[in-house]
């Protein structure tokens, strides 16, 4: 999909919903930034914008994590920097796997998957290239860091033509 189309679906495709600011202090201030900046890097690193529905809530979540972007598809990794637990984002995802992410000034909605195997390993290794960090961030847990491919789905990759805004109605003679 190319980010002209993309582009293009934006107000078809986008959540909708109340949203709820994180109960973390430093993820609402990121977010805050992001979306009065009109994206932001972190460290030099590109990051981007997921917007998930609360598994319980059903509330509208956004959650700042570094940009992994290959040929149209975006990557997010669960790491919560190491820690011993997912992090609650990735429980929305599970439950909702309808998404929207914010690149900069464009926003899309997507269907995440989790990976596994080959899938992941391509993935993991563009992750890590994209933020280094996430090879230390796997060494300090037990758990294997969680990875979701971020695609955009079908009714979205062909919503049908477009309508016909010329004004003429039928066919011409």
């Amino acid at each position: 999909m190319t980010r002209s189309w993309a582009k293009r679906l934006t107000d078809l495709m986008v959540l909708r919903g109340e949203y709820a600011p994180s109960s973390q202090q430093w993820v609402r201030d990121e977010v805050e930034h992001y979306e009065r900046t009109g994206g932001s890097a972190w460290r030099d690193r590109p990051v981007v914008l997921l917007t998930t529905v609360g598994a319980r809530t059903g509330l509208l979540r956004k959650t700042p994590l570094m940009r992994v972007e290959h040929a149209g598809s975006y990557a997010v990794v669960a790491s919560q920097a190491g820690s011993i637990a997912h992090p609650h984002w990735y429980a929305n995802v599970l439950a909702h796997p309808e998404v929207d992410l914010r690149d900069g000034a464009v926003t899309c909605s997507f269907v995440a998957r989790e990976v596994h195997g080959p899938e992941r390993s391509a993935w993991w290794s563009r992750a890590c290239t994209a933020f280094p960090s996430f090879v230390d961030y796997q060494s300090r847990t037990r758990r294997r860091i969680p990875l979701l491919v971020l695609e955009v789905s079908d009714e979205a990759a062909d919503p049908g033509p477009a309508p016909d805004r010329s004004g003429s109605a039928g066919t011409s003679r």
